[in-house]
């Protein structure tokens, strides 16, 4: 295989960034086709995209086999179904985060894609992302000594989608914004949770409270790794200041802060003495070079055939660790992994 054609299934704001990768910034890998249950904005992507290829059922591009690999970036709840049928088809498999519903789903979608040779990587792109990299490699060297503690946070300004309040449609906040945060410290801690403690509320979207009572907008998880190592997560929906990801690695000689809230480098000074600053509007802008490095990375494990950067099995681990912040959210209690 000379070139890698590939086909985005599910084309909203996340989907359009893997897409605009591929109209030419990934060397041996183009996008040929896009697909969307609704055909106006399948048809607009394809447009914005400048092919002329879409589909509204992705069965239908299970059945083309000019194509090579699938992107999956749905709600969570088709990334099972989607993904088996695509490793079925021989389709190498990209899917967004969070890769399913819980273990079990996770449990098919590696199982096939081992069983029909395909690839299976999962979109943790801050692992891509150059200071990331950057201080995985000064851990390794001991720059801060021994790693006492990984905090990682995310806070996003968007107000929830309405199916993002069903906790058991969507696995809330924890799924939907920490995933991200979950597998960044598993990630730099290198081990595996043994037992976390969590605590949720709902304080920006009140108004659904009597509806979905179990949603939560802001959440904080503490851990403990096999390997002794602390952890902290914290997630926020709808904080209308801008868009924050930062993660602080506290080691036994030093501290390595990743992540910066302004978007712009320029600070305006006013004559009533103020400071202005712009905030970071989106994780589209501030992870930008992440998504295009990852890309690159599952392109290059398909045709030289070696193992993905970013697992099924690390998918089921954050998939694992939000089933039991949500368990401890509920029932008020620490819960061991």
């Amino acid at each position: 295989m000379k070139e890698v054609k590939v086909c985005l299934i599910g084309s909203g704001r996340a989907g359009m960034v893997h897409a605009h990768n591929y109209t030419g910034s990934v060397p041996n890998a183009r996008i040929i086709a896009v697909c969307d249950p609704m055909e106006e904005t399948a048809k607009s992507a394809a447009k914005e995209l400048g092919i002329e290829l879409y589909y509204t059922d992705y069965r239908e591009v299970l059945k083309n086999e000019e194509i090579n690999a699938v992107y999956i970036v749905t709600p969570t709840k088709y990334h099972k179904e989607i993904a088996v049928a695509a490793a079925a088809a021989k389709k190498h498999i990209f899917c967004e985060k969070p890769m399913a519903m819980n273990e079990e789903e996770c449990d098919e979608m590696i199982k096939a894609a081992e069983e029909h040779q395909v690839k299976l990587q999962i979109g943790f792109m801050r692992r891509f992302d150059e200071s990331f990299q950057e201080a995985k490699a000064m851990i390794a060297e001991g720059e801060i000594g021994d790693i006492v503690l990984v905090k990682s946070h995310s806070r996003g300004p968007s107000k929830p989608k309405e199916w993002m309040y069903d906790i058991k449609k969507s696995n809330g906040p924890l799924a939907e914004v920490s995933s991200h945060d979950i597998d960044t410290v598993r990630w730099f801690a290198e081990s595996e949770l043994k037992s976390v403690y969590a605590i949720g509320g709902n304080f920006r979207n009140k108004e659904i409270k009597e509806q979905y009572p179990d949603f939560y907008d802001n959440v904080i998880m503490t851990g403990e790794f096999e390997n002794g190592i602390h952890a902290c997560v914290e997630g926020a929906q709808y904080v209308q200041y801008g868009y924050d990801a930062r993660v602080e690695i506290l080691g036994t000689k030093g501290v390595i802060c990743l992540g910066d809230i302004h978007e712009k480098k320029i600070l305006t000074c006013t004559p009533n003495h103020e400071l202005k600053r712009p905030t970071t509007r989106s994780w589209k802008f501030l992870f930008k070079d992440a998504y295009l490095a990852e890309d690159r990375s599952f392109i290059r494990s398909i045709l030289d055939d070696t193992e993905v950067e970013c697992s099924g099995l690390d998918g089921k681990m954050a998939v694992r660790i939000v089933k039991a912040g949500n368990e401890s959210i509920v029932e008020k209690k620490i819960v061991t992994l």
